[in-house]
């Protein structure tokens, strides 16, 4: 894979954006957001300048999209982007040496699925707590979109899950301090040490792989960084 550093560029993408998450990319990725599609650009520049973990809702058992993937959701929601699903269809023209017509092959159509956020031409999944399987899914599509010509990028937004066990564990200490010694409890309340679900790592993995081909893909990931420095209570 081509992999590239173009989120390291503060012309780019804001250190209020920079030092409060993970990346990786490939193919200039957020580079080519910025040249091609600058108002959507600007939208993911915003939201992660902007949003911010709180551990009342970080630190709560949810099922696979959970509050957290809802929260990120609504603030592309606000601005435009929408839950889309996009199917390829593929015709193949026929005609003589003159240019004239001369028949049409079968109707070729691959149904994609829904994406979680879609504007222009950007498409952006939050992977934040499903079966890591849906990162091939994600990146074999973006591909397929990408050499079709319909997209520029693919987004996708998931964790770091080790940087948030540390900080989940720190919190949950500090919090169970708080309680009388009977009503204290270790277990945390999300379980981040599983490794079958979509995180940084995977990603990174599938990225690494080829999975996407030459479509350009910015992985984003949630770190310690991006909590907001409140206490769980």
């Amino acid at each position: 894979m081509y992999e590239t550093l173009t989120y390291d560029d503060p012309a780019i993408l804001p250190p209020a954006a920079r030092d409060h998450w993970s990346f990786m990319e490939s193919n200039s990725a957020a580079a080519v957001m910025k040249a091609v599609c600058p108002s959507e650009w600007a939208d993911i520049v915003e939201v992660l300048s902007t949003y911010r973990l709180d551990p009342k809702f970080w630190l709560k058992a949810g099922g696979n999209r959970g509050d957290i993937a809802e929260q990120i959701d609504d603030e592309f929601g606000k601005r435009g982007w929408c839950e889309t699903r996009l199917d390829l269809e593929t015709r193949g023209l026929l005609f003589d040496r003159d240019g004239k017509p001369v028949g049409q092959l079968p109707v070729i159509t691959q149904e994609g699925y829904l994406v979680d956020n879609f504007k222009n031409r950007i498409v952006l999944d939050v992977e934040w707590n499903a079966k890591d399987g849906n990162l091939d899914r994600d990146l074999a599509s973006y591909r397929s979109w990408f050499d079709a010509g319909i997209i520029s990028a693919g987004v996708i937004i998931t964790k770091d899950r080790l940087s948030l066990l540390a900080l989940a564990r720190r919190l949950w200490a500090t919090y169970q301090g708080t309680l009388p010694a009977d009503e204290q409890v270790k277990k945390l309340p999300i379980d981040l040490t599983t490794s079958t679900v979509t995180a940084f790592d995977k990603a990174q993995m599938r990225m690494r792989r080829g999975v996407m081909g030459s479509c350009p893909v910015l992985i984003v990931a949630a770190n310690d960084t991006t909590w907001n420095g409140q206490p769980y209570i």
